[in-house]
This record gives C-alpha cells, sequence and structure tokens, in this order.
C-alpha cells in the first residue's frame, strides 16, 4: 500500500488508488481553494512550517454520486503549494472513524493529514457541505479579539483528540455559530465550516480582514 510523508499523516490509512472524480463535481470547491491560495491561507514557505505544505478544502459528495452515506471529498496531502489543482489532487474519503484514527480513502492520491479533522465536522452535522482549512498567523494571533472560539493547546492536528475537540467545541451554539474555528495546538491553523462554499470560504477571508485591520490599528 502506497504510504503517505512520513511525519504529516497521523491517523492509520487504508488506502486504494482509483480514479478522480469528475472536474464538474469539484468546480465550486476547487474555485474556492484557488481564492484562499490567492489569499495565502493555502500555499507552501520554505520559512514556515519546515517548508511543508499547508491548507485543504473538503465537500460532502451529494448522495447521487456518494459510494457511501458519510463520503467526502478531501484536496490530496501535500498539495498546499499547487497554486492550481485538478482532479487528480483530490482524494475520496469512504470511511472516516476517529475512535480508531482510521480513514479508509481512495484516488489519484492520499487525502490531506487533516481529513480526520474535516470527517469530525460532517459526523456532528450532517448538514454541513463544506470545510476549509487554511493557516495564518494574523487570524490565528487575533483569535481573542475576534471571538473565534480556540481549540485545546495542547491537542494536535489530524487526531482522534482533535476530532474530540470539534465536537465539544460544536456542541456550543455560541461557538459553532462563528462558522470558524482556531488550532490552538496547530500553529496558524484555522478552519471554517458552512453549507455552502461561499460562506465557509468567506469567513476565512472575512477573518483575515478583520484580523488585518486590528493589527493595522495597534501599530
Amino acid at each position: 500500500m502506497p504510504q503517505p510523508e512520513d511525519g504529516v499523516i497521523k491517523f492509520e490509512l487504508d488506502f486504494e488508488p482509483g480514479p478522480a472524480l469528475p472536474a464538474s463535481l469539484l468546480c465550486e470547491l476547487n474555485d474556492w481553494r484557488q481564492r484562499l491560495f490567492a489569499a495565502g491561507l493555502i500555499g507552501q514557505d520554505a520559512a514556515r512550517y519546515g517548508g511543508v505544505g499547508y491548507g485543504n478544502v473538503s465537500m460532502r459528495l451529494p448522495p447521487v454520486h456518494a459510494p457511501m452515506p458519510g463520503a467526502f471529498v478531501v484536496s490530496g496531502t501535500q498539495t498546499g503549494g499547487l497554486p492550481v489543482l485538478t482532479p487528480e489532487h483530490y482524494a475520496l474519503v469512504l470511511a472516516c472513524q476517529p475512535a480508531r484514527n482510521y480513514i479508509r480513502a481512495t484516488g489519484p492520491i492520499a487525502p490531506s493529514s487533516e481529513a480526520m479533522t474535516h470527517g469530525m465536522f460532517y459526523a456532528v452535522n450532517d448538514t454541513l457541505q463544506f470545510v476549509m482549512h487554511g493557516h495564518s498567523p494574523l487570524i490565528w494571533g487575533r483569535a481573542a479579539d475576534l471571538g473565534i472560539p480556540v481549540t485545546r493547546a495542547d491537542v494536535p492536528y489530524g487526531t482522534p483528540a482533535m476530532a474530540e475537540e470539534i465536537a465539544r467545541l460544536y456542541a456550543d451554539p455560541a461557538a459553532r455559530g462563528r462558522g470558524i474555528f482556531a488550532m490552538g495546538g496547530h500553529e496558524d491553523g484555522v478552519i471554517a465550516f458552512a453549507e455552502r462554499a461561499a460562506e465557509a470560504g468567506g469567513t476565512l477571508l472575512d477573518s483575515l480582514a478583520a484580523a488585518r485591520r486590528l493589527t493595522m490599528r495597534d501599530e
């Protein structure tokens, strides 16, 4: 079985290579991924995070396209540095079981290291359709000022513990109403979730703009 990069994916991955999903199915998700890349919320920088790519996006599959309930598509591992993705850069997650630290997936590429976290959002609310994870020192550093809920600092990304943190925060109506969480144990990590792509992506972009305004005010 092909293995993802060591030190990036932390869950047990049962991955079987398979065909890419239709480009038409990924169009909206891919469009928002490009917007987040242009804003610097997704990318790759030799001076940050040891040069590892950062940021990923996902979408729950419509029932007509889902091979099984709960399936979702997520950008592939270490695609953060690519300005434009093609269907070959997306994986299909067939099963996500945080309690077992297990994911089963197929596609042309292994799923993102954050696939476990994405899957938890879809598990806690079956109306959520999009989850978008970016990295922003500005948003992350200003989370308290912006009223953004934050996961515990001792909880690392891509783990069952992070999935539990997502469930804990999401259970609070005030927290989930923000539509965005900062990841206290994942440097600069922020993640937005919504029923519509424009809402999830817009929340990230609006939060970035608000964080910039605060920083400029304080300079």
